[in-house]
């Protein structure tokens, strides 16, 4: 099959998928809707690249995302992780930064950690600050905000003293922030490949439960309009959406 992708207003291209997508493809119904676990069981059987691919939950909601009172965002933890360890930085001083360092933390520190991100190192992928921290940090918003790293309150990574040591046991273990893009789609990741179907279940069924909880009051009608499973370099498989929203944690 060949796929039209718009790359911008004046040039399209051609893209030819290899023969191991078209030999994918053509193992399932492309059209058909999938319970989570048929939907698993199916993107584990595609996924045959030679590293560990990714398992990804994309949904489409009906939030305007013009409006603030319509924005999705949150953080959970999913119970058997994302099959890969997160690298964590803390902003700290005095006590919260020994706890950030005895809980595991990667990177360490205040003033030095910020020159450093103004020079463009980005190489992380958890921001945690304590609230004395705010302020300072505020100037690197331009540079951790468009990736996602900027500490928040909403997604707990903005903690107190006292709790540091459990925030950063958190990020080090299954923690995944899911928020809804410019297009109101949400795009989060939900483990490995290599993962047994039922840990892939319980996580989406976790990360299910705590998108459900965010949904805006706002929004009128249907809160969730498609969602889609692949694999990094599978093809997507369409949810039944009843069973899936369905989905809460045991």
């Amino acid at each position: 099959p060949e796929v039209w992708v718009l790359v911008s207003q004046k040039a399209r291209i051609m893209v030819k998928h290899g023969k191991r997508y078209r030999t994918a493809i053509a193992d399932f119904d492309q059209q058909g809707m999938y319970e989570p676990g048929e939907a698993i069981a199916i993107v584990k059987k595609m996924a045959g690249s030679k590293f560990d691919e990714t398992v990804e939950l994309h949904l489409r909601t009906n939030a305007d995302p013009r409006h603030a009172d319509q924005m999705v965002r949150g953080v959970t933890s999913l119970p058997h992780g994302l099959g890969k360890p997160s690298r964590v930085l803390v902003f700290a001083q005095g006590d919260a930064a020994r706890q950030a360092q005895n809980a595991g933390a990667d990177y360490v520190g205040d003033d030095d950690l910020i020159e450093k991100i103004e020079g463009g190192w980005v190489d992380f992928d958890v921001a945690i600050a304590t609230p004395d921290m705010m302020g300072k940090i505020g100037k690197l918003g331009r540079v951790l905000g468009r990736r996602g790293l900027m500490p928040n309150p909403r997604t707990g990574t903005v903690s107190q003293p006292q709790d540091v040591g459990r925030t950063v046991d958190e990020a080090k273990g299954g923690r995944v922030e899911f928020r809804m893009d410019r297009t109101a789609i949400i795009h989060v990741s939900i483990g490995k490949a290599s993962f047994e179907d039922d840990q892939l279940l319980n996580n989406m069924a976790a990360l299910m439960d705590a998108i459900n909880q965010q949904r805006p009051s706002a929004v009128k009608g249907s809160f969730i309009k498609t969602a889609f499973l692949n694999s990094t370099m599978g093809p997507s498989v369409r949810l039944d959406l009843p069973s899936t929203l369905a989905m809460k944690i045991a």
